[in-house]
């Protein structure tokens, strides 16, 4: 349970902090933080905190699997698990609560996606460029949402940088290699700063191949039956993304923004699916601000603020004809979010000292989509205000109380199915729909702090929640997930009455952590599979095979269950400690008619055994799901599982190396050893999904910067970027220096770009969107290029790190063409030859970029570095359809579009010292700017739709000058 630290005001600096003196401690965090724990016998710094019920730190992340997806991180966690018909789409899963009861944030603000709205969608949140994730619930989740009863999943990095590093750079490399899909991962985390300026930046990406898996995937597979090759089929992905952020520090608070970058193509996994090659082609650009002032007031302790602005979209790509492939589905979602708190000064009062939160939060999201989608377009409209107090009665004793309120108003097309959900009519009534809401929610909650390290807690709570979009408006098929969703207009609030016991030991030999739960909803909204199948049409429900009809109800029901997790250090053994760990989980979910409640996760146990020391962490572990025989009407039992891990790690720290401080840690991860057959009991199509069989993960983690060691191996990570975790503080000063890389500098380039443009083109039947035929088309040509660049280094022993902005001219273009045969597009003007032509053009004339560069010095004067970051740029787009209509006459349609798009970019260079404070370098750059969609309308009378997806993408090299500005300065790091 999240809790709120009552402390006096801390004393103002009289200067500003140097590294061993670090400046007033922030309280700038996605929640309460925990009260003090009792005092207690000092404790190694090898043994952290014990949270494994809350808390995902980065060494969890790093030895996880390397199935890509954010869902991945929970799927054996206490009290958690994942759901998700690609390892990429998976989410998380939190007592069997799902999708809208799950809230998923990262630094404060929504993920913004479509990931709740079906198990094929993807969470754009990679764990390469994350440092540690918390479940919140009871008082401190109504902070952000009514989402309090599954919980509140925040995502936490460095993005928007709270402090400057405390050598001035701080870089982390995080990489792995997998066995089970021959994939590959990588990412470069960069921080800077110094005095009143911290950035960062980040760049990652990873691939994979179809999955290895036990045995034939298909329980029942269709007549004839595909051939088995020992791996999922259509299961492989890729993604990539960056981003960069930087923070004005001041003395009492920071504010900063991010723009961050998030791309992923994935494919599905399942019968349907699998024929289809279907994939999913996301793309997610993110601007993200926030920050804290803690202001020298008697009453007044802090204000924060957390703003966002985000565009989603993802294309459902399927092999249309022989080499040429279809959008199916296009899934947009559009949102902008923003919260204001001030919290007060301590203050006595005659139960205790009392702190108070209060806050607002707003948010408008637009729903958008085409083809065969779930839901029509949708905008909701969110306005709430919450308090959250805690009273500190004694030194042991603390209660929390918080409350919210919100008004929904979601707009959207209603739709009239049949009572039995099976046509006449074929086509369902429609009619537009404004529904308005107001929910409303508490939670109190107690700690009490008992001997021998004890923490206690009590929480009751009664949550409302507001129905979805999703839940009101769904209408017809998703192609990936195969389900047929039906909506209920009719749905009203959901409310959530639960009572909450724990008890946890975070130090010494013996720790564990345990909470029970019993959770009684009023009109619990859910989604039940009716027994009928369709295909992706509603007048083919009751006579289709390939889509399941799920649909949105609303009953009463009971969720009880708790989870445990607990290690003991047994004894000292050779220079290490040995020791042995376990972990339970149950929940049971029921109707008050006794029935199940659909798709809820199997009871499971297990344990194992670790040794560890300062630098070596080995463990091997077993835990054991029991079958799900509680399954609901029309859904499938799964199978118990033993799930055997083994996992060996060493870590090395060098406080004086050349390159400064570094840590290097490498380990070997071995999953699955009994090639177990697992069907996750959560998921839709699970007699069609195989999870990933026996495989091993091969991992490098190298940091430099680090002020002290992570911890030993097998524990969480500590925080590579400043001491004290969220200390805000300016860094050391600098001293003049004859020749040095930091500081200010400005210049020129002129280069070469080579631009690349791929277009799926497709040419379809008006009425039905049957594809006639289609193409995969190329377009690479160069053009020279010429601009300006601006940033500012910081150094750090033979380390430099910076940001650079630039804006560059290119003129980026190119041209197809693309024709469909009269006798395959107009067969019936036969024998009229009636070809449709398609001409398709794309320019792309200048760029800015943000990016951050990190490298180190080959020689005084020579620096070789590497740089990642968000470029923008317009990209216009032309496309121009010559055909006939039904007649025979010939048409012409046309589409001109102006896209302002995001992007990321990678690349690396040389910079030389020249003469006096000039350099000049030498730069490779890759760019790539996601897809640009082109659909010209259908001319009057005419047969012919024609569609085309362009990705944009470029290769560059140029050289520039830069003047570097005054005489610079060498950060002194003690």
């Amino acid at each position: 349970m999240p809790q709120v630290t009552v402390e006096g005001r801390q004393p103002k600096p009289a200067r500003r902090a140097g590294r061993s003196e670090p400046g007033r401690p922030s309280r700038a965090i996605a929640a309460p933080l925990p009260g003090p724990a009792p005092a207690a016998a000092p404790a190694s710094p090898f043994n952290p905190p014990f949270a494994p019920l809350s808390t995902i730190g980065s060494n969890q992340i790093q030895t996880g699997s390397s199935n890509g997806g954010f869902g991945s991180l929970f799927s054996n966690m206490p009290g958690a698990t994942s759901a998700g018909l690609a390892t990429e789409s998976s989410r998380p899963i939190l007592r069997g609560l799902s999708d809208a009861k799950v809230r998923i944030q990262e630094n404060g603000v929504g993920a913004v996606d479509v990931s709740d709205i079906a198990q094929d969608h993807a969470v754009p949140i990679d764990p390469l460029a994350i440092q540690k994730v918390d479940v919140v619930r009871g008082p401190g989740a109504l902070r952000f949402g009514s989402q309090a009863v599954g919980g509140v999943v925040d995502v936490n990095n460095n993005r928007i940088p709270t402090a400057a590093p405390v050598g001035g750079v701080a870089a982390e490399l995080r990489s792995g290699v997998t066995s089970v899909n021959k994939g590959w991962e990588s990412g470069l985390l960069l921080d800077a700063g110094g005095r009143n300026a911290a950035v960062h930046a980040d760049i990652y990406g990873r691939s994979s191949s179809d999955y290895s898996i036990p045995s034939y995937p298909y329980l029942v597979p269709p007549n004839p039956a595909p051939v088995g090759n020992g791996r999922q089929p259509n299961s492989a992905s890729q993604s990539a993304g960056a981003a960069v952020g930087g923070s004005y520090l001041f003395d009492g608070g920071y504010a900063g923004i991010a723009v961050s970058r998030f791309t992923s193509d994935y494919f599905v996994p399942g019968i349907a699916t699998a024929a289809a090659r279907q994939h999913n082609d996301l793309e997610q650009t993110k601007i993200t601000s926030k920050g804290e002032y803690r202001p020298d007031a008697a009453a007044l302790a802090a204000v924060r603020y957390w703003t966002g602005y985000s565009e989603y979209r993802h294309d459902e790509t399927v092999l249309a004809g022989p080499g040429y492939e279809g959008i199916t589905a296009t899934f947009k979602n559009t949102q902008t979010e923003g919260k204001i708190e001030l919290e007060s000064a301590a203050f006595a009062t005659p139960i205790g000292a009392l702190t108070s939160i209060v806050g607002a939060q707003g948010a408008y999201q637009q729903l958008d989509t085409a083809g065969q989608a779930i839901l029509l377009p949708a905008k909701t409209t969110t306005a709430a205000a919450y308090f959250l107090n805690e009273v500190r009665h004694t030194e042991t004793l603390r209660t929390q109380l918080a409350g919210r309120i919100e008004g929904v108003d979601i707009a959207g097309t209603a739709f009239t199915f049949p009572p039995n959900f099976l046509p006449p009519p074929n086509e369902p009534g429609r009619a537009a729909a404004k529904l308005d809401f107001m929910p409303k929610s508490v939670s109190f909650g107690i700690i009490k702090d008992l001997p021998s390290y004890l923490v206690a807690s009590l929480t009751l709570q009664r949550i409302e929640r507001a129905p979805r979009a999703l839940e009101l408006f769904a209408q017809g098929p998703d192609g990936s997930e195969k389900t047929f969703k039906i909506g209920n207009p009719n749905l009203g609030i959901e409310t959530a009455q639960t009572a909450e016991i724990g008890l946890k030991r975070t130090a010494g030999d013996f720790r564990f952590a345990a909470n029970a739960y019993y959770t009684s909803y009023d009109k619990f909204i859910f989604s039940r599979a009716t027994g009928i199948l369709c295909q992706e049409t509603f007048a083919t429900c009751g006579a289709g095979t390939d889509y399941i009809q799920v649909n949105y109800d609303q009953r009463d029901a009971t969720f009880r269950g708790g989870e445990l997790a607990w290690q003991w250090d047994v004894a000292p053994l050779a220079s290490g400690t040995f020791g042995v760990d376990g972990q339970f989980d149950v929940v049971r979910a029921t109707f008050t008619d006794g029935s199940n409640v659909p798709r809820i996760p199997p009871m499971r146990l297990g344990g194992g055994a670790y040794w560890r020391n300062d630098s070596w962490f080995a463990r091997i572990g077993l835990l054991h799901a029991f079958a799900q025989n509680d399954v609901s009407q029309f859904d499938t039992t799964t199978g118990g599982y033993d799930l055997l891990k083994v996992q060996v790690e060493n870590r090395q720290f060098w406080k004086d190396s050349p390159w400064g401080a570094v840590e290097v840690a490498t380990g070997l991860v071995g999953d699955n050893l009994l090639n177990a057959n697992i069907r996750n009991a959560v998921q839709f199509h699970k007699d069609e999904i195989l999870q990933p069989g026996r495989g091993f993960k091969l991992f490098l983690n190298v940091k430099y910067g680090v002020d002290r060691p992570s911890g030993a191996p097998g524990s969480s990570f500590g925080m590579a970027r400043g001491p004290g975790g969220n200390m805000v503080y300016k860094s050391p000063r600098m001293l003049d220096a004859a020749w040095n890389w930091a500081g200010i500098y400005a210049g020129g380039n002129v280069g070469y770009v080579g631009g690349r443009a791929v277009t799926s083109a497709v040419f379809s039947e008006d009425a039905t969107g049957l594809p006639f035929d289609g193409g995969r088309l190329f377009s690479t040509r160069g053009t020279a290029s010429f601009g300006g660049q601006a940033g500012y280094n910081w150094t750090s022993g033979r380390l430099v790190a910076g940001i650079e902005g630039d804006f560059e001219y290119r003129n980026q273009r190119g041209r197809n063409t693309t024709n469909c045969a009269g006798n395959v597009c107009n067969a019936a003007l036969a024998p009229l030859d009636a070809p449709v032509t398609a001409s398709l053009d794309y320019q792309l004339g200048w760029v800015a970029s943000v990016r951050g560069r990190v490298g180190a010095l080959v020689s005084p004067g020579l620096l070789a570095y590497v740089t990642a970051g968000v470029p923008f740029g317009k990209i216009t787009t032309s496309a121009s359809v010559a055909g006939f209509d039904n007649a025979g006459a010939a048409t012409t349609a046309a589409l001109d579009t102006d896209t302002y798009r995001f992007g990321w970019a990678v690349g690396g260079g040389l910079e030389t010292r020249l003469a006096g404070n000039w350099t000049g370098k030498l730069e490779y750059l890759h760019m790539d700017f996601g897809s640009v969609r082109s659909t010209p309308a259908t001319a009057a009378n005419t047969a012919v739709a024609f569609d085309s997806n362009t990705r944009v993408t470029s290769d560059g090299v140029r050289v520039g000058v830069n003047y570097k500005f005054g005489a610079g300065g060498a950060i002194i790091a003690d």
